[in-house]
């Protein structure tokens, strides 16, 4: 090999023709993801090629591309595309960097001294609640939840605050799969008094349990949400009624808001417009 040659040989193309479509593809592709991560029920090919001002054939040729590669998956009933688990692993892997169990725990401790009663903080899993971080009330009397504990979503602050903000086809999911069981003589038990009490939620912001999941307790609830506007998690201010009467409810509901509101600023993530209309109201 000559001189010329050995300088050379290891260089990445310039900026021809075969680097350029690469990097244009490479575009094209992670454009389709971010489409395809806003939408978790799917697109339709046609539907997906509009957004991205892109040919139907062009799309499809880039979404086999990454289908091949574990990125998105095509719903063999529905027909529509949706992200994979390999773009959920990657996606993971950012929650985790940025930990926002750890970031609100001292805005858990803040509600406590604020309110004197226990602040959760709880996330989905499936048609329940878990709840994995708590800061606990100094009062004698006061509510503890076992960290790692359930709770149905319907029947509870965390659960609602969560549920309130779900697309519809997960809302209906979520209803299909579980149902609507009394835990409690005050829980809603029908779909027409839920979704009722989920508008009221989207409207103020905050959830209310009142007695729906233990009765002499309630609880303040809202939502955390992601960079999507999509439920991330849920805190909580729970107490007994002697000490949170449905007067001190609705005060502490403003709280609770208003603190989920600054979590979700400090992760990076967007209050919706209908629960920001209510907060600046």
């Amino acid at each position: 090999m000559s001189e010329v040659k050995r300088r050379t040989a290891g260089r990445p193309p310039g900026p021809g023709k075969s680097a350029s479509g690469h990097s244009q593809s490479l575009v094209r592709g992670l454009t389709l993801l971010e489409r395809l991560a806003a939408t978790p029920g799917g697109l339709a090919l046609s539907e997906l090629a509009e957004m991205v001002d892109l040919a139907p054939s062009t799309t499809h040729r880039l979404l086999q591309a990454l289908q091949g590669q574990g990125f998105v998956t095509q719903d063999g009933e529905l027909g529509v595309w949706k992200i994979d688990v390999k773009t959920f692993r990657i996606g993971n892997s950012f929650l985790e960097a940025r930990d926002f169990v750890a970031t609100s725990r001292p805005f858990l401790r803040r509600l406590t001294a604020q309110t004197g009663e226990t602040a959760n903080l709880g996330i989905r899993d499936g048609a329940r609640a878990v709840f994995l971080a708590q800061s606990e009330s100094p009062q004698m009397m006061r509510m503890i939840t076992r960290l790692g504990s359930r709770a149905p979503l319907h029947a509870s602050g965390v659960g609602k605050a969560l549920m309130a903000w779900l697309p519809d086809d997960e809302f209906e999911w979520v209803l299909s799969e579980r149902g609507l069981e009394r835990v409690t003589e005050n829980t809603l038990h029908t779909p027409e008094t839920l979704r009722a009490n989920l508008a009221e939620v989207r409207r103020q912001g905050f959830a209310c349990d009142r007695e729906e999941h233990a009765i002499g307790l309630h609880c303040v609830a809202a939502c955390v949400h992601d960079q999507h506007g999509t439920p991330l998690a849920a805190i909580s201010v729970s107490g007994p009624v002697a000490r949170i009467p449905e007067a001190r409810l609705l005060e502490l509901g403003e709280l609770v808001r208003e603190t989920a509101a600054e979590i979700t600023a400090r992760l990076g993530g967007r209050v919706p417009s209908a629960q920001q209309q209510a907060a600046e109201a």
